[in-house]
């Protein structure tokens, strides 16, 4: 079954962020674009090439109005934690949720109850929280920030060009395609 259309749970969650702990609740996404990265563990080997891959795009997400959260069944205190002991992790500006209980990888239907943590999971939430696009990939698979990016920005775009549709490899500026009426239901 997909998840695209799924309007989130309310949820709240502790973070940590920019040195400080915080509260994070589905209210806060309420109105705003959103990605939310979902990774295995902290102090692992692939989490760090992901999430400094995020960190360094993290000025073109915030000009694109998108907020990024990565989330791990780790607590808040261990981001902290490996903040605090990496140089890697240090230059992360975004919101990392903790999310011990699960919440919100079992929301997003990304928990493996038998190892207690997450899949690789990067979802794109629009401003009334429902997924709009998402890719799961197997735990020993990495991701691209850039790619997440092109796919926010063309939800974005579709959102606000409904009759629209973005090609592969699209881009903001770049050409649209705008399907036959007949074939409207069928893409």
């Amino acid at each position: 079954m997909s998840l695209i259309g799924k309007e989130l749970q309310d949820f709240t969650v502790q973070a940590f962020v920019n040195g400080d702990f915080t509260e994070v609740r589905k209210s806060d996404i309420l109105g705003k674009w959103s990605v939310f990265v979902f990774y295995p563990a902290d102090f692992t080997f692939v989490c760090p090439t992901e999430l400094s891959d995020l960190a360094d795009h993290y000025d073109d997400f915030k000009a694109a109005g998108v907020d990024i959260y990565s989330v791990s069944t780790d607590t808040h205190f261990v981001h902290k934690a490996w903040h605090d002991a990496s140089d890697t992790i240090k230059k992360i500006k975004y919101t990392m949720i903790g999310d011990p209980t699960a919440t919100l990888a079992k929301d997003f239907e990304v928990y493996l109850k038998d190892e207690g943590m997450a899949l690789r999971g990067s979802f794109v939430v629009n401003p009334e929280a429902k997924i709009v696009s998402y890719e799961v990939n197997s735990n020993n698979i990495g991701r691209e920030a850039s790619e997440l990016l092109r796919k926010a920005q063309a939800a974005q775009f579709v959102a606000e060009h409904g009759d629209l549709v973005c090609p592969a490899k699209w881009r903001p500026g770049a050409e649209t395609l705008k399907p036959h009426l007949d074939l409207v239901g069928k893409l």
